[in-house]
């Protein structure tokens, strides 16, 4: 009996489904098992297991390069196929060779372990699929550290064999994006993708002696402000008042460090979006993933970037390349009340400012040591962007578009012992133009004794505030009202 006479397993992940086994057609000796059947596998043979699965993610690479395969199922479909036509082969082949062939429940477990390989993160799965991994670091195949939610980092077994199988796997999880233009190889020797559980992926090789790897897991989605309060990143002064600034219309970007939290408060300052308003989100993967909650943002508009191919023209643009750039400017032709960018790094920062300036309560994040830090990270953005730009000019674009800064501190307490902590620590308020031609602020919420944000002072726009429901009497809480979590410490 032949893989033909099989439905093979959509492979799931983390989970090992058993396959199923279908009714053979009118044949007398054959073994018959109704639908959805478990079959008891054997252990397959790990050598064959890596020997098909490379032989079929080289075919598949090749299939979905030069097809136009959209859909996982779709892909899943075609590499049931290949996998059944190279088992086949094999089989044949031990034959010729004067071998018995494999019994059919042999052919079934390397089968089910082949899809499990492709389809899966192989030995990463497990990691991905622990609620508590916050990020994955590999430093070649046997080398990997994990950073779990409460700050520890511990080592991990290796996720491969080699190095060499290690890029296989990366490269067949680029392949099965279904686009074109993400190849991981020595002509493009860096990868970003985002994985299926919305993880963020990038890893390099070629360019240096070992192959790395970092996958970024986003443990919160669905989240409010009121989350954000119970996680401990805000105090319930600061959540009011960042909700009147949603509601007033205010531009605001979040800044701070890598892993700080920006991608999560933004998903909660999302949410506070009034649920029928049409918006946009940009990135260059996705992260934001506010696609995927239609109950509570049935209008937004999802847009993510493309790198291109390796074709480059005479302007150094690569072919199929799609800038976050272009898509702000695309964005601000679809009737859209605000746009979500999630991350300003480079020439976007233009028609990101313009879309603030002239849109109403427009969002981004931005890498930045300080929220005072950001003002002079966004200039330094505007003035390499590859247009004639003053500083003068640049400070004026950004006095006259952005209204906040909200920066996320990440405290890590785990070298002596204690544990992570994120939480806002400034809240700035832009003032338009000010001295020497900079842009003129206040800090409404300042560093504490311990580093989290207070009330200071009050903001000029607090009219508009108020009028959005904010409370100005909570300002009056000069200490905040942070939560305590167990053993005093704050959360």
């Amino acid at each position: 009996m032949s893989l033909d006479d099989l439905t093979l397993p959509t492979a799931t992940p983390g989970r090992a489904t058993p396959p199923v086994r279908r009714a053979a057609a009118s044949s007398p000796t054959s073994t018959t098992l109704p639908d959805n059947a478990d079959l008891v596998l054997p252990s397959p043979d790990l050598a064959v297991v890596r020997e098909v699965r490379s032989a079929v993610a080289e075919r598949l690479a090749e299939r979905l390069q030069s097809q136009r395969i959209d859909t996982p199922e779709a892909r899943r479909e075609l590499a049931r196929s290949l996998v059944a036509t190279e088992l086949s082969e094999r089989g044949r082949d031990r034959v010729r060779h004067g071998e018995q062939p494999w019994p059919f429940e042999v052919e079934m477990a390397t089968a089910q372990a082949v899809m499990a390989a492709l389809f899966g993160l192989g030995r990463l799965q497990p990691l991905i699929d622990d609620p508590s991994v916050e990020n994955i670091e590999v430093d070649g195949h046997d080398r990997v550290w994990v950073s779990y939610a409460d700050g520890r980092i511990e080592p991990h077994p290796p996720v491969a064999e080699s190095d060499a199988e290690l890029v296989e796997i990366l490269q067949l999880l680029a392949a099965r994006t279904g686009s074109a233009e993400r190849t991981f190889s020595s002509a493009h020797p860096a990868l970003h993708l985002r994985l299926e559980d919305g993880s963020r992926l990038a890893a390099v090789a070629w360019t240096t002696p070992r192959v790395h790897v970092v996958i970024r897991r986003h443990r919160v989605r669905d989240v409010d402000l009121d989350d954000m309060v119970e996680l401990g990143t805000l105090d319930s002064v600061l959540a009011a008042f960042l909700r009147s600034t949603i509601r007033a219309g205010k531009n605001v970007v979040v800044t701070g460090l890598q892993n700080a939290g920006k991608t999560t408060l933004i998903r909660a300052l999302a949410n506070e979006f009034a649920p029928m308003e049409r918006f946009a989100t940009i990135e260059k993967e996705y992260e934001l993933h506010l696609q995927d909650l239609p109950g509570r943002h049935p209008r937004v508009v999802a847009m993510e970037g493309r790198e291109g191919s390796a074709e480059v023209d005479s302007y150094g643009h690569r072919a199929g390349e799609v800038t976050l750039t272009e898509l702000v400017n695309t964005a601000l032709r679809l009737n859209l009340r605000r746009i979500i960018v999630g991350e300003v790094r480079g020439p976007e920062v233009l028609p990101m400012l313009e879309a603030m300036s002239t849109g109403d309560g427009s969002l981004c994040t931005l890498h930045s040591r300080s929220a005072q830090h950001a003002v002079d990270r966004i200039v330094t953005l505007c003035l390499s962007a590859g247009v004639q730009m003053t500083d003068t000019f640049a400070y004026r674009l950004l006095a006259g578009a952005v209204d906040f800064f909200v920066h996320i501190e990440l405290l890590d307490q785990s070298a002596t012992g204690g544990q992570r902590h994120r939480f806002v620590s400034q809240v700035v308020e832009v003032n338009g133009l000010g001295e020497r031609n900079r842009p003129a602020t206040t800090l409404v919420f300042g560093p504490g004794p311990d580093g989290r944000a207070v009330p200071l002072h009050r903001p000029e726009c607090l009219a508009d505030l108020v009028r959005a429901g904010f409370d100005e009497t909570l300002l009056d809480h000069r200490q905040g009202t942070w939560v305590y979590g167990p053993g005093g410490d704050r959360r």
